[in-house]
């Protein structure tokens, strides 16, 4: 039958979800084990929350679980495709995935401390930035003592890596 001739108090709503952090197509997609973690304790949250729609027969109910049920897909594809990848402790003396990075910006000599992460697990607020981010990819593989230039939109950034953990 055509959607036409559906009552509009009939028809569903198709959930908008925000989309997650972004992950090109093609690239891996590297987690840390408390990234890993934390996209299994999501998951486990949003069933959870589903639960409480189960057994009720209302627009809002169903709207609100197909909702839930989008962000679930959402959490089982980045399960399913998580790449956990450990910090190898026998390249403590070079960035890599997963290590805590201790810089100087040599401009204003502001230091900052900063973890590479996952796409889902980056929150700047909280010290952890993205693998993707423009300073992880000029970081990586670089050693303590090394200067690291890159470029943002204020200019050209030097930085001289202080420690590596």
């Amino acid at each position: 039958m055509s959607r036409g001739f559906v009552k509009e108090g009939d028809q569903e709503d198709v959930p908008l979800v925000t989309a997650r952090a972004f992950l090109p197509p093609g690239v891996e997609n590297f987690v840390t084990a408390e990234g890993l973690q934390a996209l299994k304790d999501e998951r486990e949250s949003l069933v959870d929350e589903r639960r409480q729609f189960e057994g009720v027969d209302t627009p809002d109910a169903r709207v609100n679980s197909n909702y839930i049920t989008a962000k679930i897909k959402q959490v089982d594809e980045r399960i399913r495709t998580a790449r956990l990848t450990p910090f190898d402790p026998e390249k403590q003396h070079e960035v890599a995935f997963g290590a805590t990075v201790r810089f100087k910006n040599l401009k204003n000599g502001v230091e900052a401390t900063y973890r590479i992460v996952g796409v889902d697990e980056a929150a700047i607020t909280k010290g952890k930035i993205s693998f993707l981010s423009p300073l992880s990819k000029a970081l990586l593989n670089h050693k303590t003592g090394d200067v690291v230039s890159f470029d943002t939109p204020q200019g050209t950034m030097e930085i001289k890596i202080l420690e590596i953990t």
